[in-house]
Parts: C-alpha cells; sequence; structure tokens
C-alpha cells in the first residue's frame, strides 16, 4: 500500500492515507481470466445416442432360473440339488440355448465358500449368458 504525503500550510508533513486498489483490481483480472478460461471447459457436451422410449408395455415375463449354492457348496438349480458340477454345466448349456435367454439369479448362503460362487459365474460365463444377478446380498449387510 501507498502513501500519499501531502503538506499543509504551516510546513507540516500530513499523512493522507488512501487504500491502493491497483492490486485489487489486478486480482480482479486475474480471477477473470481464469472464469474465461474454464467455462469452455464446464459447457464441454458429450453427444449420447439415447434411444427413444418406447410406450409399448414389456409383453413378455423373463423366465428365471434360480442357482442356489449352501454352506457345503452344493449346488441346486430350481429348488433340484444338482449331482456334480457336469449337471450344473448342462442345465446352463440348455439355459443358453433358450430364446430369450433366460436370467439366472444365483443365491449364497452365508457361509457359503467363494470358490463355489465363483465356479457358478465362471460357467455361467462359459456358456453364453449373459443375465446373470446375485440376489440375497441383504444378508452380508451386518
Amino acid at each position: 500500500m501507498a502513501m500519499n504525503l501531502g503538506s499543509q500550510g504551516d510546513g507540516e508533513l500530513e499523512v493522507m492515507v488512501d487504500m491502493n486498489t491497483t492490486p485489487l483490481i489486478d486480482v480482479m483480472l486475474v480471477l477473470l481470466i481464469m472464469l474465461i478460461i474454464t467455462i469452455p471447459v464446464q459447457l464441454h457436451a458429450v453427444n449420447l445416442d439415447i434411444p427413444l422410449p418406447t410406450n409399448a408395455p414389456k409383453t413378455v415375463e423373463p423366465v428365471v432360473m434360480r442357482v442356489d449354492v449352501d454352506e457345503t457348496s452344493a449346488i441346486s438349480w430350481n429348488g433340484e440339488q444338482l449331482a456334480d458340477r457336469a449337471a450344473l454345466e448342462l442345465k446352463l448349456t440348455e439355459s443358453a440355448r433358450m430364446q430369450p435367454q433366460p436370467e439366472i439369479h444365483i443365491r449364497s448362503k452365508g457361509k457359503a465358500k467363494y470358490e463355489a460362487v465363483a465356479t457358478v459365474l465362471a460357467a455361467a460365463q462359459r456358456n453364453g449368458l449373459n443375465k446373470l444377478g446375485i440376489v440375497g446380498t441383504e444378508q452380508f449387510a451386518n
């Protein structure tokens, strides 16, 4: 800040304290330039091709196949116990051939091994099933 020292008629210097606004204006101009530079970045648009909504109701309910994995790594298909992994592969292959493809809901018990669930997921992926869902996860919330 600068001070202007003026003189009075009797020879004494009087201190005149006025705020120097030049630095404030400089800061304001720098902020204005920064704002001008950043506005184009904020207004950058990403064009997306979104399908138009249709008013036609869904006519076909999806077929749901339920796969359960229990604590002993035993796998059930719609409540029916499967003998081994080959039986699971057979069921998944049959499901992959269905049109439209059914939804596969995988439910595991709290003490089920991760390896058994991962085996079911990998087998479904190998067979080309892409409508997978892991249901019943609310039991793991606590």
